[in-house]
């Protein structure tokens, strides 16, 4: 069932099983090998690194040799339980809704406390570009500086962020148990380089010891190109599991999972669907929100 909604606030909805996915074949390896680059969207070259960082490609973008078989593609909203406090939902977010939380990046991503190049402890930089929206952090001084280096505060967390992420997580707690509510008051916004679309194994342990000890879920929001996710309660790179993160697709980890293992092992390149591109202009890459509660 394709469920379409005409505002951005409109964010319950219902979610039927789907086989169109294949279940457990289609998330954890089986199509590993055969996804393809089905477009090639070139953006524009020479940036200034002074100038604040844009979602949006050049305006002279093409995207004629997108594949038609998956920009035509119709996915139905379906769910998955991956574990003990642990939920994907396929295909959960209308593409509307893609473009307007595209927009709300793309306003505050461009202004002051927007996107950056975040350095590890060592001086290198994160091959990514990142915001916070509510309270910043960086994988450095993590939540205790409230001032970022360059003198920049975190812009507020927008209403709609909030309301989409306890709308997700209600519906979530309708398919599972053992998954607490939770109001966002952070967001950690990162865009992938498309060269290096890979993001290490770790846990997300920075929130406060309230939140952590109550098991207060992350909503990890996908947009754009797809991703191969692992996951696990083991640093064991041999024992993760692997599920496909695609544009739409809303991933829920609490409870008894808040201290999973996860991390990016491949970002597949220029697989954003089509009609985001169009309606849009994004780069080309993989844009992900991950919200929590501090």
């Amino acid at each position: 069932m394709t469920i379409n909604h005409s505002s951005f606030y409109r964010l319950f909805k219902p979610i039927e099983s789907s086989s169109y996915w294949g279940r457990r074949d289609a998330f954890h390896g089986s199509l590993i090998g055969k996804f393809k680059q089905c477009h090639n969207t070139p953006c524009a070259k020479g940036s200034d690194e002074s100038q604040p960082f844009s979602l949006i490609c050049c305006p002279c973008f093409s995207t004629d040799s997108v594949c038609e078989s998956t920009s035509k593609r119709n996915r139905s909203t379906s769910y998955e339980i991956l574990g003990s406090g642990v939920i994907l939902l396929k295909n959960y977010i209308s593409l509307k809704d893609q473009v307007d939380i595209v927009n709300i990046c793309q306003k505050h991503g461009a202004g002051p406390g927007g996107f950056y190049e975040p350095s590890h402890q060592s001086g290198a930089k994160l091959r990514l570009q990142m915001m916070c929206f509510g309270r910043n952090w960086d994988p450095v001084t993590k939540y205790k500086g409230c001032y970022r280096s360059d003198g920049s505060k975190a812009p507020p967390l927008p209403y709609e962020l909030i309301s989409f992420a306890k709308t997700s997580v209600q519906n979530a707690q309708r398919r599972m148990k053992g998954l607490p509510s939770m109001c966002p008051d952070i967001c950690i916004v990162n865009f992938y380089s498309p060269v290096y679309g890979r993001l290490g194994l770790h846990q997300d342990r920075d929130e406060s010891p309230d939140s952590l000890r109550r098991g207060l879920p992350v909503v990890s929001i996908s947009i754009g190109d797809t991703a191969e996710f692992s996951y696990g309660y083991t640093r064991n790179k041999d024992k993760l599991d692997k599920v496909l993160l695609q544009s739409g697709d809303v991933l829920i980890f609490g409870g008894k999972s808040r201290h999973i293992f996860h991390g990016v092992t491949q970002v597949f390149p220029n697989t954003t669907p089509l009609p985001l591109l169009q309606q849009t202009a994004l780069r080309p890459r993989r844009l992900n929100l991950t919200l929590r509660q501090f």
